[in-house]
């Protein structure tokens, strides 16, 4: 990197390598631990022979992993923390945990998200000559996988047709239902993957702002947009009532505190910063870096993001509050948090948050099945075959 002058890349590379060494050792202890799970133990067989007795070094491995608490034996057998089997232990109960940690040791689906929905066949047409094997989405009709070569490489993606996004990833701005000509935020943004179906269902009568609190990240979203067709420009607090049409105003921000904005939202997407255990197949080393305090430091933090957000929420308008962590800390405690201050906010009816996904399902998916008794949307690996996901469909009253 250094000879080539490019030492801008050197933080990549090192990063690229991090993740590698990360998931080679994941992958390794699990397998390792299955296999001292089905074998003897050498020195506690030689020590039974030798004194005949039941002596506890002459205990197998699989009889002392056994004698384990459930939850450090599995955490030991699928190379997670203690501690957060425990807590998944209780909530789910052993078969769906014990599915959901075998789902976060498989490499994830490969999953892609069709922008230019208008040219599907010619797309996946394209996909296929360049060596791409092609297969429908599990939840979404402009969603599919994709194996077998490098979408990146593809004239498709370069030209912005299509991205590569798990597919409850794509689900969440759809929650939204944004109308044509409505004034949309998305209020954490980057890198930008879900802001692109907010542009479209707005429509050049829209206005869509995506906001992030760190210029770096909304650097990247735009180099995102550009990829995509999508005309941006950043803006000034001063400069957002000129924004509009096609083009998305990119906004440095700190959603914590009072949003700067004079007119309301009709629609505000709030993919709020969490501890994503619901995507630990696709980035092993949370497991390891998620101490349990965290997720009350996340809970403050998406408690001050969500109320601040329904200040700048118009009367009748929605908000969308998601993440993609599995912990209720981090979910429906934020919601009922907010909510119990507020008189004029409440849950989107499960029947119209199902009316507003439908449309967008595969055939055969019904939306209820994604939505809980209380209307949350909710996909957990090992149940789903996507990343793990929740998000909460909130209305404003009218008056």
């Amino acid at each position: 990197m250094k000879r080539a002058r490019k030492a801008s890349a050197a933080s990549l590379v090192n990063a690229v390598l991090h993740r590698a060494v990360e998931d080679v050792r994941t992958f390794s202890f699990a397998r390792e631990s299955r296999a001292l799970l089905s074998r003897k133990s050498l020195v506690g067989a030689a020590s039974k022979t030798a004194n005949h007795g039941k002596s506890s070094a002459g205990l197998s491995v699989d009889h002392r992993l056994a004698a384990l608490p459930p939850a450090e034996r599995l955490g030991i057998l699928h190379s997670h923390p203690t501690w957060l089997v425990e807590r998944w232990l209780v909530r789910f109960g052993q078969e769906r945990t014990l599915a959901l940690l075998e789902a976060n040791n498989r490499p994830p689906r490969l999953s892609c998200a069709l922008n230019d929905i208008d040219h599907r066949d010619e797309i996946i047409a394209s996909l296929a000559k360049s060596g791409l094997r092609v297969g429908p989405g599990v939840l979404l009709k402009n969603a599919f996988t994709a194996g077998g070569a490098s979408v990146t490489r593809t004239p498709a993606f370069v030209r912005g047709a299509i991205s590569i996004q798990d597919e409850a990833s794509q689900t969440i701005p759809l929650l939204l239902d944004v109308q044509t000509g409505e004034r949309v935020l998305d209020l954490c943004a980057a890198p930008g993957g879900k802001t692109l179906p907010l542009v479209r269902a707005a429509g050049p009568a829209g206005l869509v702002i995506a906001a992030d609190r760190h210029s770096r990240r909304l650097r990247a979203t735009r180099a995102q947009f550009e990829r995509l067709r999508i005309e941006t420009r950043f803006c000034s607090r001063a400069a957002l009532a000129e924004a509009g049409g096609q083009s998305v105003a990119l906004v440095e921000l700190d959603a914590e505190q009072p949003l700067p904005f004079r007119a309301p939202f009709d629609r505000i997407l709030l993919d709020a910063p969490c501890s994503g255990t619901g995507t630990l197949a696709r980035h092993p080393e949370i497991r390891w870096r998620l101490k349990p305090g965290r997720l009350a430091e996340f809970q403050r933090l998406q408690v001050a993001i969500l109320a601040s957000a329904l200040e700048a929420l118009a009367p009748g308008g929605h908000l969308v509050y998601s993440t993609c962590s599995i912990e209720p800390e981090e979910n429906e405690d934020v919601v009922k948090g907010v909510l119990s201050g507020l008189k004029r906010v409440q849950l989107v009816p499960k029947i119209e948050t199902a009316l507003a996904l439908a449309p967008h399902l595969t055939s055969g998916i019904d939306p209820a099945t994604l939505l809980d008794a209380s209307g949350y949307f909710r996909t957990v690996p090992g149940a789903n075959a996507t990343d793990g996901f929740f998000a909460a469909a909130l209305k404003k009253d009218e008056n």
